[in-house]
């Protein structure tokens, strides 16, 4: 049962790496886009994209972490002791984040306007990059089973780095992608070509840091090194690089709807793979997944809420984006999506 349990954790968590990724990576682009002439056709279209499903994705990363101290409240308390500090400021980027986008479309001034979009645009690069961070620490082993660990070199060193910046530039990837098909769809050939550059960019700048990432596992996280190239992590990396490698030639191609699909599985199978290299432990080298997890009647309960869940919640969120694909919905102000 804990198994099945984490087995839903970990699909939280890909949800959120794919659907919250694209939505930080916008930001991202925003950040990077120009001036207030320069960058106003790009920032038009992210606001056009992210407008109808921003506040949305977020709602992974609060299923995550109920499934996670419900479940888990052990590993959820030595995480919440140890990793407070990038917990709290990617929480204070989500915040920063949300009210940055919706005051910037609503706001008169032009110089509230700016400082608005400056907030969006730097916490979307923040709030994936100390999410990484804690990844890279729990990967690591930084994070001791009964809490209070060191709180600046449990995130502060080369694993939280390089998964930080790998997480910002996945983001990056996929939002890049996603903004090619939606330039596509909106007629708008330099947008299109402007997006597409960017997306190989962040493309390659994905791989220099994943290659770079083998080095420092080998040196900082050798178990998880050795499960991810020799153990049951390989056939997760192995389609990633397949996929990944795919949605570049479609891309180059002209083909971006197609390409889109296979990014998000890219960057959805670099995240699974780290998960599988990882178990069965929740912290690092420690803590398994069924020595940690709750009474089984608090897993008998998640269980049927995940069926609850897949039966609801999951077609909903699949009409949703099908009607903003589609551009069925309507952007009239920034919090109704």
């Amino acid at each position: 049962m804990s198994n099945l349990v984490a087995g839903g954790l970990l699909l939280g968590v890909l949800a959120y790496a794919v659907f919250g990724g694209a939505d930080f990576g916008a930001g991202f682009w925003d950040l990077t886009a120009g001036g207030a002439e320069r960058g106003r056709a790009k920032r038009a279209l992210i606001d056009h994209s992210l407008g109808p499903v921003w506040e949305a994705n977020h709602t992974w990363l609060i299923y995550c972490l109920v499934v996670l101290w419900t479940a888990f409240p052990r590993p959820f308390a030595a995480i919440m002791t140890t990793l407070y500090v990038p917990l709290g400021l990617a929480a204070l980027g989500i915040v920063l984040r949300g009210s940055g986008f919706a005051f910037r479309k609503v706001v008169v001034s032009t110089e509230t306007q700016r400082v608005n979009g400056a907030a969006f645009a730097a916490s979307s690069v923040i709030t994936p990059f100390f999410l990484g961070a804690v990844a890279g620490g729990i990967a690591s082993g930084r994070v001791p089973p009964e809490g209070y660990g060191d709180p600046v070199t449990s995130w502060a060193n080369p694993s939280s780095a390089l998964t930080g910046a790998l997480a910002v530039t996945l983001c990056a990837y996929l939002a890049g992608v996603f903004l090619t098909a939606d330039a596509r769809a909106e007629g708008d050939p330099a947008l299109e070509t402007d997006f597409r550059r960017r997306a190989l960019a962040a493309a390659w700048v994905a791989g220099a840091l994943t290659i770079g990432g083998l080095w420092v596992a080998h040196t900082d996280a050798p178990r998880l090194f050795d499960r991810l190239l020799t153990g049951p992590g390989l056939p997760a990396v192995v389609l990633s690089v397949l996929a990944g490698t795919s949605a570049l030639l479609l891309l180059r191609r002209n083909a971006p709807r197609s390409a889109r699909l296979l990014s998000a599985a890219a960057v959805a199978c670099v995240v699974g793979a780290w998960g599988v290299a990882q178990y069965p432990y929740l912290l690092g080298t420690h803590s398994t997944v069924a020595a940690s997890a709750a009474p089984r009647p608090s897993l008998v309960v998640l269980t049927i809420i995940f069926a609850l869940a897949a039966v609801l919640v999951v077609p909903s969120f699949g009409l949703l984006y099908v009607l903003q694909q589609r551009g069925r919905l309507s952007e009239s102000s920034p919090a109704s999506g």
